[in-house]
């Protein structure tokens, strides 16, 4: 072990099997992970000259082959921490998104308004993150990980606090702004999953680590489901006990999201002193102040297999965003009073997601078989959508908690697939900017199919709103056959090729070898 200002290091072998190269420094963060090293008088330095990047990179090399073609990588003890708090404080921003659609008749009683307008206290999340989702990633990838959390969970412990100001039944428009503030750290939550997992995880567990991550937030939801609808019992001839018991669920909140907050302060830091992979490391070695985030943005666009799949991560999360909103409308209609069991129906598709993330993430660090496990996934959910459809007016409650749970175990389970698989096909791009575009293209497709479906279960049944989001799946498992498997994360892990360091967009020349650093292999 080794201490590092406090901290305890666990050894990491690489998998070669080498030993960690003691004379190789720790190196700044660069390629988006961190801003650029600052002057002495506090500005950015210019850009380097042709001769200096050419003699950055030239030294980058020379460490590169001091440590036998590997750089030292350790595996930090507080990663298991970092994970957790951010695990937590993203289950309770989850918990906030859910809370008023799982009670949508509750909500649109006690303040006097449209379910339409209860509707929007969810849809505002998937609004308000598409405008803001590039700041977002440019703070993450300028200002770093520490900060971008601070802000997420700082945030989410505000919102809630101003949702305690809106229990009276005229405060409709102060709720719809404390759920938008809430909405707004979501933006900062959202695109760290596969960004903490890979500063913090080794390759071995990374794809784990994401479907944990991812897990907090699906958890967040599950409790959402099931915790209102026990605290907020319906009771419209009774104003002041309904409004007693949702200050309960405020009040509560807030305080768990305000210690979320201090902890993430206390506990979050930018990285480990050693990265704990040979693909982080490697970032480690490029000049800051090569990193362009808007060529970053550009290489993202013209990389097809990642446009391909930014459209179909986006139909099938955009799904899912619907089903969980209109869920308790879907239910309610076939199920008169069955409130408490829409949410309790809500929590099996959730759980039995989570229970899918993690068997995804376990098996792709197993066998790394990216594509084959999304594009099987995927077919599952389409199958899983229409079996959920044609049986929910069955009235039986016990079948749709069955179809539920299968339709969960899959639609969820995908998420964390979708983050690792674009991770590798855009390897050394920054994973919170593909990430953030990711979950963009969710918002927009939630956006959309929430509207869309929330129309259809209104005018016509629950039936016709399901079929719509039965085709659009469809759609998204024939784009996801057509996503080219490129695992240049893993392929440097396993120093088994040479990748150009720099960011460049699929089939665009590299550059001459003589100024571009390369990973040698270790064989």
């Amino acid at each position: 072990m080794v201490e590092d200002g406090g901290e305890e290091e666990e050894e990491g072998e690489s998998e070669s099997g080498e030993m960690p190269a003691a004379a190789v420094p720790p190196l700044q963060r660069c390629n988006g992970f961190l801003p650029g090293k600052e002057a002495e008088d506090g500005e950015r330095p210019a850009p380097a000259s042709d001769g200096e990047r050419a003699a950055a990179e030239a030294e980058a090399e020379a460490m590169l082959v001091a440590g036998g073609g590997r750089l030292e990588t350790r595996l930090s003890r507080r990663r298991l921490a970092v994970l957790a708090v951010f695990s937590c404080y993203s289950l309770v921003n989850a918990f906030q998104w859910i809370q008023y659609s799982i009670l949508s008749n509750v909500f649109a009683s006690f303040y006097g308004v449209s379910f339409t307008q209860i509707d929007w206290l969810s849809i505002v999340y998937m609004v308000a993150y598409v405008p803001l989702i590039l700041p977002a990633t440019w703070l993450l990838d300028t200002r770093g990980l520490r900060l971008t959390a601070l802000l997420g969970a700082g945030l989410n412990a505000l919102g809630a606090w101003l949702k305690c100001a809106s229990l009276a039944p005229d405060r409709y428009p102060i709720t719809l702004a404390a759920q938008t503030v809430c909405a707004v750290a979501q933006v900062f939550i959202l695109g760290l999953p596969s960004r903490v997992a890979s500063v913090w995880f080794g390759p071995t567990e990374v794809s784990t680590a994401c479907a944990v991550a991812v897990l907090g937030n699906q958890l967040g939801t599950a409790i959402g489901f099931l915790l209102p609808p026990v605290l907020v019992p319906n009771t419209p001839d009774d104003v002041n006990l309904m409004a007693h018991n949702i200050s309960i669920m405020f009040y509560g909140t807030a305080i768990v999201s305000t210690l979320l907050f201090f902890l993430t302060g206390v506990v979050f830091e930018e990285k480990p002193k050693y990265p704990p992979s040979h693909s982080q490391a490697v970032l480690q070695t490029v000049p800051p102040e090569h990193y362009s985030y808007k060529q970053s943005i550009l290489n993202l666009f013209r990389n097809i297999p990642f446009v391909l799949l930014l459209i179909s991560y986006g139909i099938m999360t955009g799904a899912f965003y619907s089903v969980s909103t209109l869920l308790n409308q879907m239910i309610v209609t076939h199920y008169k009073g069955e409130e408490v069991n829409a949410g309790r129906i809500g929590l099996t598709l959730v759980v039995a997601g989570m229970v899918g993330s993690i068997i995804c993430g376990l098996w792709l660090d197993y066998t790394k078989t990216y594509k084959q496990t999304t594009l099987i996934v995927y077919i599952l959910s389409f199958i899983g959508m229409l079996v959920f459809t044609f049986t929910l007016d069955l009235e039986y409650l016990i079948v749709v908690f069955v179809t539920g749970g299968v339709l969960g175990f899959f639609m969820t389970g995908y998420l964390p697939l979708g983050f690792e698989f674009a991770v590798e096909i855009t390897y050394p791009e920054s994973e919170g900017t593909s990430s953030g575009l990711l979950n963009a293209s969710a918002q927009i497709f939630g956006i959309v199919f929430t509207l869309v479906q929330g129309k259809l279960t209104t005018d016509y049944r629950p039936l016709a709103g399901n079929l719509f989001l039965c085709a659009w799946i469809f759609v998204g498992i024939i784009l996801t056959a057509l996503i080219k498997s490129d695992l240049r994360r893993h392929n440097v892990n396993s120093g088994i090729m040479n990748l150009d360091v720099k960011a460049v967009p699929v089939d665009s020349p590299t550059e001459p070898e003589s100024t571009t650093l390369k990973i040698q292999s270790a064989l």
